[in-house]
């Protein structure tokens, strides 16, 4: 296992996901992003109800396609006051879970203008909420995953005009409010520090130890 393909189109998750690994001393895997190949692959519906069913999908998928150990991710915002809404649709909550064509910024700002519209008159004691993240890893020729690791990282939306705030992520990142002070966006955090607390950055060391064990 030479080669990992990241199984994303999204830019930033690859350099994070990159980050993290280097950080937690993986040594002697490549890992890729699906725009570095340099051949054509094609999304797998994601059609599970929770955010283990959506990666297992996309890890088995684009394992198959590439021939490739592939390390698929699936996360998102869970709201406590909106029945853990948005779930596995966060990336397209403004379109109820469909595609519609926007490009990422459009549809964040979506996404977030929507979260902070159902909590309009919510307190900020109920505003509690957390990023999930499930990270799978599939081999070419498995059926079923290799590993899975998974990753929480709580606290609480804010509201306006207090939110959104900060340059250093992205999604819902400029709402969240960290856990337990409430005073930083995680969108504010450095990004070693957003690496260490966030729910990618925790899933990625538990997958990181078995890859590492797994290469002895």
């Amino acid at each position: 296992m030479d080669t990992v393909v990241l199984a994303t189109g999204n830019p930033h998750k690859v350099d994070e996901m990159r980050a993290i690994f280097a950080e937690c001393g993986v040594k002697g895997v490549a890992f890729v992003g699906l725009s570095d190949l340099g051949v054509a692959t094609h999304e797998p519906s994601e059609t599970g109800v929770t955010f283990q069913e959506n990666a297992t999908i996309k890890a088995l998928s684009y394992a198959k396609q590439t021939g490739l150990a592939c390390l698929a991710d699936d996360s998102g915002l869970e709201v406590d006051a909106l029945g853990g809404r948005p779930g596995v649709i966060s990336s397209h909550y403004c379109t109820d879970g469909r595609e519609a064509g926007m490009g990422r910024e459009e549809r964040d700002r979506l996404n977030n203008e929507r979260v902070l519209k159902e909590l309009e008159s919510v307190p900020a004691e109920q505003r509690g909420a957390r990023f999930v993240c499930l990270m799978v890893l599939a081999q070419p020729g498995l059926p079923i995953p290799i590993y899975i690791a998974k990753g929480t990282f709580e606290g609480r939306i804010g509201a306006l005009p207090d939110v959104p705030r900060g340059a250093n992520g992205f999604g819902y990142d400029p709402l969240f409010l960290v856990a337990p002070d409430f005073r930083q966006t995680s969108a504010e955090l450095p990004k070693a520090e957003k690496n260490r607390l966030s729910h990618r950055g925790k899933a990625a060391r538990a997958m990181a130890a078995q890859i590492a064990q797994l290469l002895g």
